[in-house]
């Protein structure tokens, strides 16, 4: 880490500034500098600057009876590390703004602790954020790390091969079960409650040529979407590669959201030597689940195990309603 660690600033007495000083003793030397109207981050010395902000807000993202508090701050962390995995970058700071009903006071500290747990993994550090009282809890992060070679949505190229990172499903089976009265199973439950961004994937699958990546966020089906039309391609996905949890049916596993594992377009000369290399990467598999066509290519082509992705993946404004 390049920023130094310094002393946080003084702060008067008051509930807020008690809250904040709780939290810094929370995270210990995680937390640096914290106190002035803004952090002062060190220079990039190498690679390229990379910044994203993600909001987590409750009974959008997550109902408070689903996980625990400690879960909520994983996940809040996650969601916004994992942007920068997408683009092949490592975190290197991360600014943290609470929005705190009274309900949620006595539990922010087990919020922190998951925060901070995933954070700490990432080799990050937090550099400041804000702190306000209102009447829904959210979580809103801004992650600045760096990356040797950036990989956008937009670069696919048709040929490519369409990757995908770890199993799928997870998240979508356990929302189901919720919203029927049940309980998740154990793996579906915990994917969705513990989910680990892709950092190193990522950076080795920026390193190995990806031409375009993208973190599954809304779904493989919407993501790659969002893929195809960003680079003005058609990325043809193949549902019986689709790597499925288990007992998810490949359906399920196109469609189910915030899995935040990585979809990435890897040129077909360049995948056999990351395939061969990948087991020194990441204990998690990687799968070919498609090529990239041209927009204006065949579709009628496809074998009959080839199909289109659904027309919609995860949607965040449907949580509970149906999205999956």
């Amino acid at each position: 880490m390049s920023l130094e660690p310094r002393a946080h600033q003084a702060m008067r007495e008051g509930a807020e500034f008690d809250t904040i000083r709780a939290l810094m003793a929370r995270w210990g030397d995680l937390a640096v500098d914290i106190g002035d109207d803004a952090a002062v981050l060190a220079p990039a010395t190498h690679g390229t600057r990379v910044v994203s902000i993600d909001a987590c807000v409750e009974d959008v993202h997550f109902r408070r009876a689903w996980i625990t508090a400690r879960e909520v701050g994983v996940r809040a962390a996650v969601a916004a590390l994992s942007d920068l995995a997408a683009m092949g970058a490592r975190a290197e700071y991360v600014l943290i703004a609470f929005v705190i009903p009274e309900g949620w006071r006595e539990q922010l500290s087990e919020v922190a602790d998951g925060m901070g747990a995933a954070i700490r993994e990432a080799g990050a550090r937090i550099v400041g954020g804000n702190l306000s009282h209102g009447a829904v809890f959210s979580i809103t992060t801004t992650v600045i790390g760096r990356a040797p070679r950036v990989v956008p949505r937009s670069g696919a190229r048709a040929g490519d091969l369409v990757v995908v990172t770890g199993l799928l499903g997870g998240p979508g089976a356990a929302i189901e079960a919720w919203d029927a009265g049940g309980s998740p199973t154990g793996w579906s439950r915990e994917r969705f409650a513990a989910p680990a961004p892709r950092w190193a994937e990522g950076e080795a699958l920026a390193l190995a040529g990806a031409t375009a990546m993208i973190d599954v966020s809304d779904g493989l089906a919407g993501d790659a979407r969002h893929v195809a039309a960003a680079s003005g391609v058609r990325l043809e996905l193949d549902a019986a590669l689709v790597p499925a949890g288990p007992g998810i049916s490949a359906e399920a596993a196109l469609r189910s959201g915030e899995e935040y594992e990585l979809l990435a377009c890897v040129p077909a000369a360049e995948y056999e030597a990351l395939a061969a290399r990948w087991a020194a990467i990441s204990v998690v598999r990687l799968t070919v689940v498609g090529v990239v066509r041209d927009a204006d290519a065949d579709s009628d082509s496809q074998s009959n195990s080839a199909k289109a992705p659904p027309a919609h993946g995860f949607d965040h404004f449907l949580l509970g309603k149906s999205s999956r």
